[in-house]
């Protein structure tokens, strides 16, 4: 089976999510290519129809089709589709002028609409995205790979539960999608997720979704309560909350660590380079510590996000090489995942 993935704005982390996602679901790789935002993938299963609610950097996955395939099933003469662009003009054009003969010839008021809305990427490059919500079909081209799309992103499901549950904190709340994919890339199977820092439950909220048990720890207490209040909101009950500080408490048995820990002061203006390096320097501690006390009882991979701090000359992140060095872990991953106007954004660090 080939799959086209059009990727969210932090292009480098949707890669290493969906390779994550895929070995996770015992799904071989057979042959991967990228372009632009997108990736095309040969797999050696096919996907579920649900797969895109377990990916947080995907906005919509495709299959490639043989163009004589039926192409649209509605029961309307008239459609609106779209053309996502992953290829040379060339291509792009061939293939539009195909489905306007192919629609012509099928008796259908077809018309192409524009993708419109373009996003920037982390990387400060520019993609479109779909902007039009009367679209019935969308299609691709990835080089010269034609196909359609057959799952997208539920934005409004994903908004429904991060800003209509009970206990909300803005500021320091980890978002659901970016839970996901750190809940991607522990490559977690069976096993029971731990979050040591769970606060209000967010990362345990996703996990849920995907039916795998979790052990929140936390030593604020509202965050505990706040965190139940949420949880109980999704009528979850396979979740344990534990108040206790994680440098010290001696927990159960778990496959991986999917946490967000404190990244530190919530900043409104540029620190000084020294006041940054002050943070990190703490946080480098408080993760060698929790991680040297609780990773004789997790088997599998130590996720978490690090502070990355905007200071006047550039963004600085904390020590994972000496993290890995102190805890005798292995650097898999450490990847930046931020907002320009950010003052403190985020790296994802990959432990094994």
């Amino acid at each position: 089976m080939k799959y086209l993935f059009i990727l969210g704005r932090n292009i480098e982390l949707s890669i290493e999510e969906v390779k994550s996602f895929l070995k996770r679901t015992k799904n071989k790789i057979i042959n991967l290519k990228q372009n632009r935002n997108s990736i095309l993938i040969e797999t050696q299963n096919s996907l579920k129809p649900n797969a895109i609610n377990q990916l947080g950097g995907v906005i919509a996955i495709g299959e490639v089709k043989d163009k004589e395939q039926e192409l649209y099933s509605g029961t309307s003469n008239k459609l609106n589709y779209v053309l996502w662009n992953f290829s040379n003009q060339e291509d792009v054009e061939k293939t539009r002028e195909y489905l306007k003969k192919r629609f012509k010839n099928e008796k259908l008021k077809a018309t192409e609409k524009k993708l419109g809305r373009i996003i920037s990427m982390q990387n400060k490059k520019k993609a479109s995205t779909l902007s039009s919500k009367n679209i019935q079909e969308q299609f691709f081209i990835f080089n010269n790979e034609f196909g359609k799309i057959i799952q997208t992103c539920d934005y409004k499901n994903i908004e429904k539960r991060d800003m209509q549950k009970p206990i909300t904190r803005s500021e320091l709340s980890i978002s659901p999608r970016l839970s996901k994919i750190m809940i991607n890339l522990s490559e977690v199977k069976k096993g029971k997720l731990l979050d040591s820092f769970c606060g209000i439950g967010v990362i345990l909220s996703e996990a849920l979704l995907q039916n795998i048990p979790v052990i929140g720890i936390d030593i604020d207490k509202k965050a505990l309560e706040g965190a139940k209040k949420n949880l109980q909101w999704q009528n979850f009950k396979d979740f344990k909350l534990i108040k206790a500080d994680s440098r010290k408490i001696k927990i159960p048995l778990c496959e991986v660590l999917v946490s967000e820990p404190d990244l530190g002061e919530i900043l409104k203006k540029i620190p000084t380079k020294e006041k940054a390096k002050d943070t990190l320097r703490k946080f480098t501690s408080l993760m060698i510590s929790v991680i040297n006390n609780i990773k004789e009882n997790v088997s599998g991979r130590i996720v978490f996000t690090a502070p990355y701090i905007k200071t006047i000359h550039k963004r600085i992140g904390c020590d994972s090489k000496e993290i890995a060095l102190k805890t005798k872990k292995e650097l898999v991953l450490k990847i930046p995942e931020f907002r320009e106007n950010q003052i403190v954004g985020r790296e994802i660090i990959v432990l094994e």
